[in-house]
């Protein structure tokens, strides 16, 4: 009998950690670095909803079925060439909104792109990992008051894994309040806030953080509806949370080939609500090349090729066709917060 047990022991033992084996090397591959055992469950059987702000819809001044839209730029500040065709973007309506890397190299750029461009919908994209081989930065509080965030060569963490692994939720906390006011320091008055390669994402902790500092600074969050685990079907909306019911962005899965229709495919089966679009955008220059290694996702032609489609006529018809109302977190902001409210000239 005893040996009966340790065998059925070994078998569930076994079964468990093939399970587990499962899960990590599902997470790996899809690079998802959760490692919260609660959370990690809940990303893969959680099936939850969180709900939108409460008629954001008929307060933006649209109907509630209406399919609304932002067309976001991602990674402000990364080089001269992401700031000028993102500029560029912004100032022909190619897209409506952008967010900024504070701590990246050319974010100064930005501010003074924004200073003589007051009405930007620009947010800022928190920053915690330098994800290129040779081209680095850290945080905006020194590297000895955010240790747990620094790796030995004085840098940021080049894999969110290591980031979410070793991050202290303090220092977490002091470089992301950092960030916020150095940007406005710097002249930025930011629309909202999300998160650079999504790392605050996968962390309960730093979710929670990027949650209360939203609300603390009076700025809207962006929360993609994939998010859902990390909440209790209990839970009540925060003011401050925007939930995006659908967000859209190019993956490695995509063929160059079929580019632009990846994105048409997603304008002609838009659904009622707010969605994003989020690009990352550049021009395919020498300065891109070296700076992304010639890395082929979220590289030089990746960026470039981004630019090309949102800026095509066929998407722009798209657009038209399909009755979509572009709307901005600025929009948003001043919804949510309209003592804090950011005045157009």
């Amino acid at each position: 009998m005893k040996i009966i047990r340790s065998r059925f022991f070994l078998i569930i033992l076994f079964l468990f950690l093939s399970i587990l084996g499962s899960f990590r090397l599902y997470f790996n591959i899809n690079d998802i670095p959760i490692y919260d055992p609660v959370l990690a469950f809940n990303f893969l059987f959680n099936r939850n909803e969180i709900s939108q702000y409460e008629n954001l819809s008929e307060l933006l001044g649209y109907k509630k079925d209406d399919k609304l839209l932002i067309i976001h730029a991602d990674d402000l500040g990364l080089s001269e060439s992401v700031n000028q065709a993102s500029f560029d973007a912004l100032n022909n309506g190619y897209v409506n909104s952008a967010s900024v890397m504070i701590p990246a190299p050319k974010a100064l750029e930005v501010a003074k792109y924004f200073k003589q461009n007051p009405n930007t919908d620009l947010g800022l994209h928190l920053t915690f990992t330098a994800e290129w081989e040779n081209y680095k930065w850290s945080g905006i509080s020194s590297n000895e008051s955010i240790p747990s965030l620094i790796n030995d060569k004085g840098n940021f963490f080049e894999k969110k894994k290591y980031f979410i692994k070793r991050g202290d939720p303090l220092d977490v906390k002091k470089e992301l309040q950092a960030q916020i006011d150095y940007a406005r320091s710097i002249g930025i008055i930011p629309t909202h806030l999300d998160s650079h390669e999504g790392a605050l994402f996968f962390s309960p902790e730093f979710f929670k953080i990027y949650l209360e500092l939203g609300k603390l600074n009076k700025l809207p969050v962006f929360i993609p509806q994939v998010l859902a685990p990390h909440f209790k079907k209990s839970t009540k909306q925060k003011k401050n949370m925007v939930v995006v019911n659908k967000m859209y962005m190019a993956d490695k899965n995509i063929s160059f080939n079929d580019w632009p229709k990846y994105y048409n495919d997603i304008l002609n089966n838009l659904s009622p609500g707010l969605n994003e679009i989020i690009v990352h955008l550049g021009y395919d220059n020498d300065e891109l090349k070296e700076i992304t290694s010639r890395r082929i996702a979220y590289g030089s032609k990746w960026r470039n090729l981004d630019l090309i489609v949102v800026s095509s006529n066929e998407f722009k018809r798209a657009l038209i066709d399909n009755n979509i109302k572009l709307v901005t977190w600025r929009q948003i902001k001043n919804i949510l917060y309209p003592s804090n409210k950011v005045l157009l000239n």
